[in-house]
């Protein structure tokens, strides 16, 4: 029962001392392949998870060519390539290039760029932040000093309603009302606008900087250049803003110096206000979105020594749609959109080349990749929407929130991953098929269990794990055991993860 579960030991311990960093990250990318127990791996970068069908088509020839005739959907909205042959990363390139997935070969493991997936799609949506992903991408590749970034360094963008917020960005931007539109603060700071603000915030600084929503693209790139300026002054070789080391944290106050140098005008929030306009958004216990309301406030100029800036209450709460369930979105003007997740995360070459056909004949011609391995297809009329979300079922693809299979998940295991004690996916699998998508006794399992997250791992590392809440299905060397990870109450200044293997970094990019 789940009374008699102790919670299982913190991923990322609080007030753990920061690891020393003597190499760069060993993230697999697209051109830089890693050797797994199944073949090689490619990790391909896909900014706010979008894709037009023909890249979409160019992965799945890439899977049928070159891999296990599979595509992995990851945490972070991206896509993975399994069981690749020695000698194809030429050939793998070619495919990426020609479909416009390479703009930037020296960048592309630093993409990492994740986005609210319904951002203009449901009928209470808040703002595009989408549009904010493609400039913000442009802006990275753009920029030689990027290219330093570890290929775990994660910007969040979420468009108001809470969905990403509480994912573990390194630089998070969060829409307030119109904060994908114009207006809010002028480069010089000063008030311009009732609308188009958003706010930035870096770790786990509960502090955040209200921006005009024009500027937030380049606000969170200088935002990440000033972590690279803290990293190098720290001498740790920190990967990520929580892994600086006492001392030489980044926060909201030290990036607000960079936007004024650089001529983005800003103003301090203070952390209880800056709390307040996540908290109506963030996952709940069960995982999901709650919703969210659409913040309003004016904005104050900062000017280095004015206090924290408040804020008006938020209005009433707005019935956002959950982005992390499946099902038939409903948009304005009798648009939809269809949302689907991948049994664990995995999706055969037909499965998606379906998915990708849908898009194409019924849709907007495009696809978004979500961070609960899902897949979201806008631009559907209300006519085809319902049939093609059968059809998509009848393919084996989770279409209800009241399948077995939503809210679990599983890392690669064995026989893909050495380190893996067992073939999880299998047992998983069996499990859910036996009504028991949690190990334990037989019967009904209890509520509290069924409303989180369920997440089986092979090893301690647990890659891939979700966020927030949830059930940890750990395989020991006596068998799996089954408990319970709460997220911190108060996240610590500047907590950080231990010092990781030698083995690259967890499948959650």
């Amino acid at each position: 029962m789940l009374a008699a579960m102790p919670p299982s030991p913190s991923i990322r311990p609080q007030g753990a001392e920061p690891p020393i960093r003597d190499r760069g990250d060993a993230c697999p990318g697209a051109l830089r392949l890693h050797s797994a127990a199944d073949g090689h791996l490619a990790r391909v970068r896909l900014p706010a998870g979008d894709l037009t069908v023909r890249q979409a088509e160019a992965l799945a020839d890439a899977a049928d060519r070159l891999g296990d005739g599979h595509l992995s959907l990851t945490s972070r909205g991206n896509a993975e390539l399994r069981g690749l042959a020695d000698g194809c990363g030429g050939r793998l390139a070619a495919l990426l290039r020609d479909a416009g997935l390479l703009p930037s070969e020296r960048h592309e493991r630093v993409r990492n760029i994740l986005a609210s997936p319904l951002a203009g799609l449901d009928r209470h949506t808040p703002s595009d932040v989408r549009l904010w992903a493609r400039e913000l991408d442009g802006l990275l590749c753009a920029s030689e000093s990027a290219t330093a970034l570890s290929g775990r360094f994660l910007f969040v963008l979420d468009d108001g309603r809470g969905d990403v917020a509480a994912l573990g960005g390194d630089v998070s931007l969060v829409a307030e009302r119109g904060g994908a539109g114009s207006g809010g603060l002028s480069g010089a700071g000063c008030p311009a606008g009732a609308g188009g603000t958003a706010l930035l915030r870096v770790g786990d600084d509960p502090a955040a900087l209200r921006i005009a929503g024009p500027d937030a693209p380049r606000a969170a790139l200088t935002a990440a250049e000033a972590f690279l300026t803290a990293a190098e002054a720290s001498g740790s070789g920190a990967w990520r803003v929580r892994e600086l080391p006492d001392g030489h944290g980044l926060t909201a106050r030290a990036v607000a110096e960079r936007l004024r140098a650089a001529g983005i005008g800003c103003a301090e929030v203070a952390a209880e206000v800056a709390g307040a306009r996540e908290v109506t958004g963030t996952p709940d216990a069960t995982g999901a979105p709650a919703p969210a309301s659409a913040p309003c406030a004016e904005s104050v100029p900062f000017t280095g020594s004015v206090p924290y800036a408040g804020s008006a209450p938020p209005p009433a709460s707005v019935p956002y749609a959950d982005s992390s369930a499946p099902g038939v979105i409903e948009g304005t003007d009798g648009a939809r959109a269809l949302s689907v997740l991948a049994p664990l995360g995995r999706l055969s070459v037909a499965q998606w080349r379906l998915l990708t056909a849908v898009a194409a004949e019924d849709g907007a011609g495009a696809l978004r990749l979500t961070p609960w391995r899902g897949v979201v297809i806008p631009g559907l009329s209300a006519d085809t929407a319902a049939p093609r979300l059968r059809e998509l079922s009848a393919a084996g693809l989770i279409t209800d929130p009241g399948s077995p299979w939503h809210r679990v998940g599983a890392c690669t295991g064995r026989p893909g991953c050495a380190k893996s004690r067992t073939d999880v996916r299998a047992d998983a699998t069996a499990a859910v098929t036996a009504g028991t998508p949690v190990p334990g006794e037989p019967g009904p399992q209890p509520a509290a269990l069924r409303r989180l997250p369920v997440y089986w791992s092979g090893c301690e590392r647990r890659c891939g794990h979700p966020h927030g809440a949830w059930v940890d299905v750990l395989a020991t060397a006596e068998g799996y055991r089954v408990s319970v990870v709460q997220p911190q109450s108060t996240p610590a200044p500047h907590p950080a993860p231990a010092a990781p293997s030698a083995a690259p970094c967890p499948t959650t990019s």
